[in-house]
């Protein structure tokens, strides 16, 4: 089968920590073609499909460094491929917004894409989790200053943050003194102009912001614990946190198995849910990861369970 990766540019990826690699790796391992491309090469024009320019097919290598050849460049229509993954990292921003579109004519010309691009569209990472209030820590999203200085107010302890970040991109802590609250509800709320998210700040934080990630609507057995490292107050890696594997709390499999077939049957084949404590903060939709720090560190096989469910789906 062909299955065409819709992703950053190839050269970018860190094949040691990649999600997306992971998944390559798996599939080619099962005799699947591997193709990809970046957004941009995405093109319709009346009369035609969906259309990916100058797709290439790659090869895997072996090799840490050089890790692909291409072994083939072609327009691809995405109507011709097996399946079709989105894994374009964010942010959401206007030109993964247009993909997603593209990606939905692509679906109504016979494309099948993972996850489905409507799905995407209808569930930002932050604000996804407002339709799980029994799973949420106390959470205002909000353009208006006085708002989060009542929040403040009430909880004492506060995190904010903006709606188009990643990986801890934009998030702040303001505790019971209120210390440069002003200026950072400035920063992020730019005068009305940008909604914020401001939630309780949860200690459970020192334990670690925990990706669970759910495949076909069932829950990994194992998280990875992200744990903030020399004072910072967040987990992410890319902000310096430290990836611990962690088999599942019940807590963790109850909102796992709560939330993962509603999401499922949205068509979200892959979902990562950030849990702190025994509340979800966020529901990452657009390229979740931590395949490779998961298996490496439990001898899971997430990849493997990845491709399992996509093989399921397609059937």
């Amino acid at each position: 089968m062909k299955l065409l990766f819709v992703a950053d540019p190839l050269h970018t990826f860190k094949t040691y920590k990649d999600s997306t690699f992971a998944m390559m790796r798996e599939a080619a391992r099962r005799g699947h073609t591997l193709l990809a491309c970046e957004p941009r090469q995405l093109v319709w024009q009346r009369g035609g499909r969906v259309t990916a320019r100058g797709a290439v097919e790659i090869r895997l290598t072996g090799d840490a460094h050089d890790w692909y050849t291409v072994t083939a460049t072609a327009d691809v229509a995405l109507a011709d491929a097996g399946a079709v993954l989105m894994r374009k990292d964010p942010p959401f921003d206007p030109e993964f917004f247009y993909a997603t579109h593209l990606l939905s004519q692509a679906e109504r010309e016979g494309a099948r894409v993972f996850n489905k691009p409507g799905a995407l569209r209808e569930h930002p990472e932050k604000l996804a989790i407002l339709e799980f209030p029994e799973f949420i820590a106390p959470t205002l999203v909000t353009r208006d200053p006085a708002e989060i200085r009542a929040f403040h107010a009430e909880h004492r302890d506060i995190i904010l943050k903006p709606l188009d970040g990643m990986g801890g991109m934009g998030i702040f802590r303001v505790k019971d003194d209120g210390l440069n609250l002003g200026a950072i509800i400035e920063t992020l709320n730019r005068d009305g102009a940008q909604t914020v998210m401001v939630q309780r700040f949860l200690p459970a934080i020192a334990d670690g912001d925990k990706r669970i990630l759910v495949i076909g609507g069932r829950p990994v057995p194992h998280c990875l614990a992200r744990i903030p490292q020399g004072g910072e107050v967040r987990g992410n890696l890319a902000a310096g946190g430290k990836g611990v594997a962690r088999p599942l709390t019940a807590r963790d499999r109850e909102i796992a198995e709560a939330l993962g077939p509603i999401l499922a049957a949205r068509g979200l084949l892959l979902v990562g849910l950030d849990v702190i404590g025994e509340h979800v903060t966020e529901i990452n939709v657009t390229s979740p990861t931590c395949f490779q720090e998961i298996t490496d560190q439990s001898g899971f096989d997430v990849a493997k369970m990845f491709v399992d469910a996509l093989e399921e789906t397609l059937k």
